[in-house]
């Protein structure tokens, strides 16, 4: 096997550090190994991979990146319980990744991509426009380092959700690749269930998901029931109409058998009308579903503001009724 571009060792799958430590003559089980000091212990160093032979760790350290993430700021809410940290990219693209505590759940939300092509107008990823793909590595470098700030706590990460930047669906084999990795048995091992991937409503990539059977959660970004309004906020309802948008989700859940989420960002005067509400409601009937309202959170740039707690209450009574 030849070295990828990439030297990130958490860009490789623990197949292929398989396959590239047996090149370099080593045992079937130093993969294994590896990848429990990386993923289990939380090590970033191979300096500090005991029983592994000093050779080899020199090769690593030689061979291999164990940082492309640089953090460079960090945000802390009043209350504590939610961390902002922004992270500096090798090439300089900058990022951001949020840990939530809530309920003795270590939440992480990660960010796909540097920027967002997606363009919603309430979204500040989406204002700044899309500079790159992140690698599989990139992404799941976000999860141990706050995996090592938690484990010095005696805590752990709990879930992960695809919140961050970008939009997971348009970096899909990345995405999934680390899944595939935090969710490995050898690995950092965390259950499929605590993942979600959180979509604007990319159709092929939610066909694609849905034929992965996967256990992993789907949240679906709606914000409106009207196809002109939608498109208006996010300009991806253009390419993909609700009509279609809820046909898909509607596969995806008769051929999962997985309830899936809708978000809704409430704007006061703009999405929270009580025709809004009943639309929705009629728009999902019948399906397993779980609505998530919240107010909207501000931007600069987009000059709505988050709907008062009054037509909050007022759109949730209606679709519950």
């Amino acid at each position: 096997m030849t070295m990828r571009k990439s030297n990130l060792i958490y860009d490789f799958t623990f197949d292929e550090l398989s396959q590239l430590l047996q090149t370099w003559g080593e045992p079937a089980y130093r993969a294994t190994q590896i990848w429990e000091f990386i993923y289990q212990s939380l090590i970033d160093s191979p300096e500090n991979f005991s029983n592994i032979p000093k050779t080899l760790r020199k090769k690593l350290q030689d061979d291999f990146s164990f940082s492309g993430l640089n953090p460079i700021d960090q945000i802390q809410s009043s209350g504590g319980q939610t961390s902002k940290t922004l992270f500096e990219l090798v090439d300089g693209k900058r990022i951001e990744t949020v840990l939530m505590n809530y309920r003795k759940r270590n939440t992480l939300c990660i960010s796909s991509q540097a920027g967002c092509a997606m363009n919603c107008s309430f979204c500040a990823t989406g204002q700044m426009g899309f500079s790159r793909n992140l690698t599989a590595g990139e992404i799941i470098e976000q999860v141990l380092y706050f995996a090592r700030i938690l484990q010095a706590r005696g805590e752990a990460v709990t879930n992960i959700v695809y919140m961050g930047m970008g939009e997971p669906l348009h970096n899909y084999d990345a995405v999934m690749q680390a899944i595939e990795t935090l969710n490995h048995s050898q690995g950092f091992n965390l259950g499929s269930r605590r993942f979600t991937i959180s979509t604007v409503g990319l159709i092929p990539g939610i066909k694609k998901f849905t034929q992965e059977k996967s256990q992993v959660n789907l949240a679906v970004s709606l914000h409106s029931s009207n196809n002109q309004l939608r498109s208006s906020m996010m300009p991806v309802n253009n390419k993909y109409p609700i009509e279609e948008l809820i046909n898909a989700c509607r596969q995806y859940v008769e051929i999962t058998g997985r309830r899936i989420t809708f978000e809704w960002a409430l704007i006061q005067d703009v999405n929270d009308t009580i025709e809004e509400a009943k639309n929705l409601a009629k728009l999902l009937q019948g399906m397993i579903c779980h609505v998530n309202v919240i107010p909207l959170n501000p931007t600069k740039g987009f000059d709505g503001q988050k709907s008062n707690r009054e037509r909050v209450l007022a759109f949730k009574r209606t679709l519950e009724s």
